[in-house]
């Protein structure tokens, strides 16, 4: 799980999550209010609910975020992480306690593991396979 999370808040703008992104090297940004994870942008989302949809740089979070996603706690254990990840179409997981965000855990940390290469190699086949359109994951 990475702890060191870059975010973003209601407060800021397309181009800002944009510029982030760019200076992390990065794809997904969680959004939060103080502590408090109230949703994510990813570049897709950037793409799809910002560029396509004729936004501006000045565009504000809430046009382009995805609210209402899944989440776990630090004691959420790295098979479930992998069954939720899997079922929800997702590559990125945020990791919260008490509604506060504390960290991510991304399909990648997963596969690092020997014991969960499989439930990650799983996890991941299910999530390329998914034409979901974004927002609704």
């Amino acid at each position: 799980m990475a702890k060191d999370c870059v975010t973003v808040t209601l407060q800021d703008n397309v181009f800002e999550i944009a510029t982030k992104m760019k200076q992390h090297d990065i794809g997904f940004v969680p959004v939060v209010e103080g502590k408090k994870l109230i949703g994510v942008v990813t570049d897709r989302d950037l793409v799809i609910r910002g560029y396509a949809e004729k936004r501006s740089g000045s565009a504000a979070v809430k046009d382009v975020m995805t609210d209402g996603i899944a989440t776990i706690d630090a004691n959420t254990t790295v098979e479930e992480a992998a069954k939720l990840m899997a079922k929800e179409q997702i590559r990125r997981l945020p990791v919260t306690e008490n509604g506060e965000l504390i960290g991510v855990v991304a399909i990648g940390d997963l596969a690092v593991r020997n014991n969960t290469q499989d439930e990650a190699g799983q996890a991941l086949s299910q999530i390329s396979e998914d034409k979901t359109p974004v927002g609704t994951r």
